[in-house]
């Protein structure tokens, strides 16, 4: 049996394209469907480790866990990770291919949409649907000759699409109209219908835009889905999740925290995160926020760190180099350095861990311009860039606790010193990271491991929260329950099955 498809194309980014696949594949699983998300093609520093040593977009990942099964490269074949001086790496399959710049990329891309076809093939072969999630929107038509992330890729493998419109920005009616309206008449032959996203209020209100709509396009409505707050309790795709969304007032039971929120007790510590321009795999942080007792607060350029912080976050970073050259343009070094004069703990992850070091050398350029900068000077160690990658998962041990700790590498660099014989974990059998002689400064390679609910319980203890009991696994799978619920009620997903189909591949060039 060949596998069904459903594509959903957005009016603009961030309409909710993401988080409704992530439903709807765990809404479609729980009826006995084995589904799986494809992503073309994914703009993201916020990435995830493969099982089979790759990496894909994070979005992808939390997609694949609302299916019930591991991420696989599959998913996502092609992956963009901006980085330095306007460009951005290219992931193939998983793998790093080069980087480009826009112009370049855009005339790199058709020759990519083959390895782009093959991979949704193979993913197609072990399912009853594949659910697609297009880049950006189609509506970008300047964009249109060479696309492989939204209508290039579904009239080549013949996939029929919704659009996607976020009400929650204001004129949702002319966001869907002008979509449809300006693809080519073969474009729009394929567009089943349209999902209105994240409405407030009482939807019957809107009865009369799905009939203005209908008569412009006569496109059928598939439903109005109401804005589903707990949403942000989810990993995000991207760094626009950093901004007001992630403050939004949750609609579970007041059991967790939140940023800046109070979780039914009072805040007793503060953890303050820079947030550096090219930030990576931000959603180490996620557990955190959602943990009791603690008060995460994102420093935004222009503002210091909080002088009344217990803690100061370093996390990864795409351009480590040029992280570095902005956090000393902020003068947020010198706020980390008075935190530590004063007691304060630190703790960097990945790229942060590298600034921690004495120096960070990249003479092959291989995340911008090559270069060399001393770091903070706060841990004993040194980087040198390189161009292989690790990939890998991994699992171990904190060397100060013993706690359990799992999750993934993703780094360039080899780091090298005295430093290194004080590790901070112990992964699969070897040291990683780093301790200061006094202890209170300390990094890792490992990204995830505030999501291990023992080693996160023993770590914030150490800094005078006491143990709770807040898982944050369950957490998340009872999100993606509750976000499955959302959209049985409020979309029609007989019609939505009905509405895809098996694709008729046109081979690529």
């Amino acid at each position: 049996m060949v596998a069904r498809a459903l594509m959903l194309q957005g009016t603009g980014s961030d309409v909710g394209k993401s988080l409704l696949v992530a439903g709807l594949a765990r809404a479609f699983t729980r009826r006995g469907l084995k589904v799986r998300p494809f992503k073309p093609q994914n703009m993201s520093n916020n990435a995830a480790v493969t099982a089979d040593g790759g990496e894909i977009g994070r979005a992808q990942a939390l997609q694949a866990r609302a299916c019930g099964v591991k991420p696989a490269i599959d998913m996502n074949p092609v992956l963009l990770k901006p980085q330095s001086e306007g460009t951005a790496q290219i992931v193939l399959g998983g793998r790093v291919y080069g980087a480009a710049s826009a112009r370049e990329y855009r005339a790199l891309a058709p020759t990519l949409l083959p390895a782009v076809v093959a991979a949704f093939e193979r993913l197609s072969g072990n399912a009853d649907l594949v659910l697609v999630e297009g880049a950006g929107s189609p509506a970008e038509i300047n964009l249109r000759t060479g696309d492989i992330a939204n209508m290039g890729f579904a009239e080549t493998a013949d996939v029929p699409v919704l659009i996607v419109g976020d009400i929650e920005r204001g004129g949702v009616i002319a966001q869907l109209v002008g979509t449809y309206l300006v693809l080519s008449p073969s474009e729009r032959a394929r567009v089943a219908g349209y999902i209105v996203n994240k409405f407030r209020g009482d939807v019957g209100l809107f009865d009369a835009g799905i009939t203005a709509i209908g008569e412009r396009t006569g496109l059928r409505c598939f439903g109005v889905v109401p804005y589903f707050a707990d949403a942000s309790l989810l990993p995000a795709e991207d760094a626009m999740a950093l901004g007001t969304s992630r403050a939004s007032t949750p609609t579970l039971p007041r059991k967790r925290g939140r940023v800046g929120v109070g979780a039914g007790n009072s805040v007793r510590i503060k953890i303050a995160v820079p947030l550096l321009p090219r930030i990576a795999n931000f959603d180490d942080l996620d557990p955190l926020s959602v943990e009791p007792g603690i008060e995460l607060v994102l420093v935004r350029p222009g503002t210091p760190l909080p002088r009344d912080a217990a803690l100061v976050i370093l996390p990864g970073s795409k351009a480590t180099l040029a992280d570095l050259a902005c956090l000393r343009r902020e003068g947020w070094d010198i706020d980390i350095l008075a935190h530590h004069r004063q007691g304060g703990h630190i703790i960097g992850l990945c790229g942060g861990y590298q600034m921690l070091g004495r120096q960070i050398a990249d003479p092959d350029g291989s995340e911008g311009p090559p270069g060399m900068a001393p770091g903070l000077g706060l841990l004993e160690v040194d980087t040198v860039l390189g161009s292989d990658k690790r990939l890998a998962e991994a699992a171990g041990r904190e060397t100060a606790s013993g706690m359990a700790v799992r999750g993934y590498e993703m780094h360039l660099g080899i780091t090298s010193g005295p430093g290194l014989a004080r590790p901070m974990l112990e992964l699969d059998g070897k040291p990683d990271g780093a301790i200061s002689p006094n202890g209170r400064v300390a990094g890792c390679y490992l990204h995830g491991l505030f999501a291990s609910d023992p080693f996160r319980r023993a770590f914030l203890a150490r800094l005078g929260v006491a143990g709770g009991t807040f898982q944050y696994e369950p957490m998340v799978e009872s999100v993606l329950e509750s976000l499955a619920d959302h959209l049985e009620q409020h979309l029609d997903l007989e019609a939505l099955f009905a509405a895809s189909r098996p694709p008729r591949l046109t081979r690529a060039a």
